[in-house]
């Protein structure tokens, strides 16, 4: 895989630097990830990058369309290879796990937001949240320990 990042940035007229092979490492490895922990991976093989040349690697990265952002909620961007780009994100609002789906996962969405309001829906920066499977379990475990309890509160 590297070989092709060379490859592409050379034929775009850009040095393979070992900063901007680190970033590209980085992202690759750690999928949706954010400039910090980018910067907290490169810095364990490198610690001289500064974070302001994470940031500007990303930029034209992300120009060259070697890698893409997406925005998972408040907080920064987060970043993967754009190659891997064609998903949805669902994230848990209880544990923060993101999980890829297929777009064709969402198919109907799609369809019925485009037919009933001729919304075209950009899925690379579609973001579905929610409660993941495992944090939905836990619930229901604490349902099943709570039967019995009384769920107005206790006696006068």
């Amino acid at each position: 895989m590297a070989q092709a990042w060379d490859k592409e940035l050379r034929a775009r007229g850009y040095r393979v630097t070992p900063q901007r092979q680190l970033v590209l490492e980085a992202v690759a490895k750690l999928e949706h990830a954010s400039p910090e922990e980018i910067w907290a991976d490169v810095q364990q093989t490198a610690s001289g990058v500064n974070i302001s040349t994470i940031y500007r690697t990303l930029e034209l990265l992300e120009q060259l369309g070697l890698v893409t952002h997406t925005h998972l909620g408040h907080g920064a961007p987060r970043y993967h290879m754009a190659a891997e780009a064609d998903h949805v994100h669902l994230v848990c609002s209880s544990c923060g796990r993101i999980t890829q789906v297929p777009p064709d996962t969402v198919g109907a969405l799609v369809t019925a937001l485009d037919e009933n309001n001729g919304f075209q829906t950009d899925l690379g920066h579609l973001t579905v949240y929610g409660r993941c499977a495992t944090c939905r379990a836990g619930d229901r475990g604490t349902e099943r320990r709570g039967a019995g309890r009384s769920r107005t509160g206790p006696a006068a």
